[in-house]
């Protein structure tokens, strides 16, 4: 008995040595003769040292003079790139009745993919504990900001309903307020003041009743999904206008909102695709199979309902293009965001299609890494310090073997990711995706 005991003591230790990250969290760690994306201005540094200690970047300078802490861990860098690592600005994080491993691999596929920083927009019961273990490092998982439970029709009837609703999540902790369609103007309105009243932003959709120019108007800090945009404007089913456009970019310019644009999902939702596109994606492997096949049926029974008119959607989508492209050149702030796990969105994997379409819209890789790195720092500023790379900054790294600058896929070609610090080998990441397979097959 005592041999069978010692056995699988051995057996797990072999177990937790292949699951356990190389460098822990708080090793100092020295990217040594690396090319650097600082992500201040459109440049890559050449032949850098950055150092990082416990959860901060320490030094960044020219490898000849700059010294490695004794002790370091060294990551060698000669022909790579360092870039902060990217966020999601329009995620979601499994709610506490879900089971654990489900949320655990969610977080771990949004790091594996450099997705370093998730700003949940679906809160639950119990996910701030969540939060709060995922930022000691409980956990490998992105830092958490996470708004709690939306503000919905439903949920919100009334005025007083909402004043209440806003302190209480304040009172609570939750880092935002998510609004969802349905709500009226009154009840908005009085969101809205509350939550200024008590300082916590409120972001997300912008309800029919309430329109675009309103939610402007009262504060809202992001509208996610250019949501109610081509609505405004009358551009469901026909192009829309340039002067109307415009008019709605100088609003939202002068109002200091950001967009988070979600531009695949809302073609998932919306737009003229075929359901072949969505289920081909290799990512999938990664989700379990009854969760693909639900929203398989979804699609599935979008294209072929009889209010689907594809020349409709095409012109939707068109129009959704139009403005994007509008609002990026009109100065407007742009946020990384793509809703996952959404229809056929794969935590962390779908940020590189939504980088893809971004570029469509007419953003250069700078400003596409900008969105989700040194804009994203700049969104938080007063929060925490990240999205750079320069000492004091939050230590989120992505070591990729070539520049993203040049070709957004070299995201893709990842050596390794920081996450606060605690380095993770590209071959550990892999190994951690290989189980997280084998237990959706």
């Amino acid at each position: 008995m005592m041999r069978r005991v010692l056995t699988g003591f051995v057996l797990a230790g072999v177990l937790l040595a292949i699951q356990a990250p190389a460098a822990q969290q708080g090793t100092t760690l020295a990217f040594v003769n690396v090319s650097v994306l600082p992500m201040d201005t459109d440049r890559v540094l050449t032949d850098q040292t950055v150092i990082v200690s416990k959860d901060r970047i320490t030094a960044v300078g020219p490898a000849g003079s700059t010294q490695v802490p004794q002790g370091a861990t060294r990551i060698e860098g000669k022909g790579k790139y360092l870039m902060p690592g990217l966020a999601e600005m329009h995620g979601h994080i499994p709610a506490p009745t879900q089971p654990k491993q489900f949320t655990d691999d969610v977080l771990f596929m949004y790091v594996a993919n450099g997705v370093t920083t998730v700003r949940g927009m679906q809160g639950a019961p119990g996910q701030l504990e969540l939060r709060e273990a995922v930022n000691r490092g409980d956990l490998i998982g992105p830092t958490l900001y996470l708004a709690g439970p939306g503000f919905t029709g439903n949920a919100v009837k009334a005025p007083e309903d909402a004043r209440a609703r806003v302190q209480e999540q304040k009172k609570e902790g939750w880092d935002l307020l998510k609004v969802l369609p349905g709500l009226t103007v009154e009840v908005y309105d009085a969101m809205a003041r509350t939550a200024k009243e008590v300082d916590i932003p409120f972001a997300g959709h912008v309800p029919d009743a309430v329109g675009v120019p309103h939610a402007l108007e009262m504060g809202q800090e992001t509208i996610d999904h250019i949501d109610g945009y081509a609505e405004h404007l009358g551009g469901q089913t026909k192009p829309v206008d340039d002067k109307g456009v415009q008019d709605l970019v100088a609003r939202t310019k002068k109002s200091g909102a950001w967009i988070v644009p979600t531009l695949v999902v809302w073609e998932t939702l919306r737009g003229p695709i075929t359901l072949e596109s969505r289920t081909s994606l290799p990512e999938l492997r990664y989700l379990p199979r009854d969760l693909v096949a639900q929203w398989t049926k979804a699609v599935g029974n979008r294209l072929k309902s009889d209010q689907y008119n594809q020349d409709h959607a095409r012109q939707y989508i068109d129009n959704r293009m139009r403005i994007m492209t509008a609002l990026h050149k009109g100065g407007v702030g742009i946020l990384l965001g793509s809703d996952a796990p959404q229809q056929f969105n794969v935590p962390g994997f779908s940020i590189h299609p939504e980088m893809k379409r971004m570029t469509d819209a007419g953003m250069s890789p700078y400003d596409v890494i900008r969105s989700g790195t040194a804009s994203v720092g700049q969104y938080y500023k007063g929060r925490d310090q990240f999205g750079t790379i320069a000492a004091g900054q939050r230590a989120d790294l992505i070591l990729v073997d070539a520049n993203p600058l040049q070709d957004l896929a070299n995201i893709q070609k990842r050596s390794g990711v920081v996450v606060r610090g605690r380095w993770l080998p590209e071959s550990e990441i892999q190994k951690r995706l290989k189980d997280i397979e084998g237990r959706n097959q």
